[in-house]
């Protein structure tokens, strides 16, 4: 097994929570990391069984007396009214850590959750793997304030054993990188047409799945871009809350991820638009069409996924320890833009990000200013490129070799 970062999370969560709710896209691993995890102490029970799925939908008193705690439910979306009853049993007894739930449909397993077990669960996002993740590197034990330290501070990292154009193209579900014989294209068109099928027609009703995957493609090719719904619904042939509709589920589902801006003026008028980026960009690159490392490191969309990857690592960095990503991203209507701020313990870390393996002090300019406009010529900030070893670029901006987080 692959260790997974949020693996320390949980067994933190499992010391004083009575139930812990573990939810992610599909095929990302929840199911073995909690087998794996938890095999030894807890029953496992699969609500994607026919046969168990509606012995607990027909009878969950008698489902949850033959399945006693410590168990794990998994894909407990299946089963929204057991809820109700893990409820009682849990009000019956607050032993920490008995109940272990997964779920891949974010948005309903929340509505469910909310309304069956606010403040008897601790919930935690499984995202596919980070870079330190698919390198034997899960870092579960490292804190986000040791991660700043590293990318803006002194430190060095070995490099994984996978270079830049593989990570981009082949991305970071688990079965596609513990298992590099798995036919990458084969997996994603079938993960895309499982997807369709399983998740999004179980949530809302597309009427026509042309349009959606039309859209899917579309919303690829904007990854790392404001996003702009009604511009969107024109190209794709729909309306634009049918756009937002569709958005708001792959964002619920572990699909996207909306970066939000930071509203802080400084004397300059802002963008207020999200930007919009998938969460693994061998999905993203295969709806835009690559297939092969040379055109997609010699073509347009290079800087965007490289960026796509970035802002997705520092998502997993947060989810996956157990906390909301503090993330922002800055620009004024001038043009003035920083890619990624972290917020941590009232700082604000700024993030510029490029493709090129060459930089020079003059990639540094834009930080430059936005500290000056910030008020804090002094803070640290960080250029992340494809550079072999981080390196100073200018006074207090350092160059940092992109699988560093």
């Amino acid at each position: 097994m692959i260790a997974r970062t949020l693996e320390h999370a949980i067994r933190r969560a499992c010391r004083t929570f009575p139930a812990v709710l573990v939810t992610g896209p599909r095929q990302s691993g929840k199911t073995t990391l909690l087998r794996m995890g938890w095999g030894d102490t807890h029953r496992y029970v699969s609500l994607e069984n026919p046969e168990v799925r509606s012995r607990a939908i027909a009878d969950p008193v008698g489902f949850l007396r033959d399945n006693p705690p410590p168990v794990i439910l998994d894909e407990i979306q299946h089963t929204p009214e057991l809820l109700s009853y893990v409820k009682t049993a849990i009000d019956e007894d607050r032993t920490p850590g008995r109940w272990l739930l997964t779920g891949s449909q974010n948005f309903p397993v929340m509505a469910n959750v909310s309304q069956s077990l606010a403040g008897r669960v601790a919930v935690m996002q499984l995202l596919p793997f980070s870079v330190g993740e698919a390198s034997g590197r899960p870092g579960g034990d490292v804190s986000i304030d040791s991660l700043l330290r590293l990318a803006f501070g002194e430190g060095d990292l070995p490099s994984p054993s996978f270079g830049l154009a593989d990570w981009l193209l082949r991305g970071s579900y688990p079965e596609m990188r513990a298992n590099l014989d798995v036919d990458r294209d084969l997996w994603c068109a079938s993960y895309i047409q499982t997807y369709l099928e399983r998740d999004v027609r179980q949530i809302i009703n597309v009427g026509d799945l042309n349009s959606f995957q039309r859209f899917l493609r579309l919303a690829a090719g904007r990854t790392a871009q404001l996003l702009n719904a009604s511009e969107l619904a024109r190209e794709v042939g729909v309306t634009a809350p049918t756009i937002r509709k569709w958005i708001s589920v792959l964002e619920s589902s572990g699909q996207l991820f909306l970066l939000q801006p930071y509203f802080q003026n400084f004397g300059k008028r802002l963008i207020k638009a999200p930007k919009m980026y998938f969460l693994d960009t061998g999905l993203a690159a295969f709806l835009l069409g690559f297939h092969a490392p040379e055109p997609l490191i010699h073509g347009p969309f290079l800087g965007p996924l490289v960026e796509t990857a970035v802002v997705a690592a520092w998502v997993k960095a947060f989810q996956h320890r157990g906390q909301p990503p503090s993330l922002y991203f800055w620009r004024s209507r001038d043009g003035l833009e920083v890619d990624l701020l972290i917020e941590r313990n009232g700082m604000l870390l700024p993030i510029e990000v490029k493709s090129s393996a060459t930089i020079h002090a003059q990639h540094a300019s834009g930080l430059r200013k936005w500290r000056e406009l910030a008020g804090q010529p002094d803070q640290p900030a960080a250029i992340v490129a494809d550079v072999p070893k981080p390196f100073s670029v200018a006074p207090g901006v350092r160059a940092v070799p992109w699988w560093w987080v």
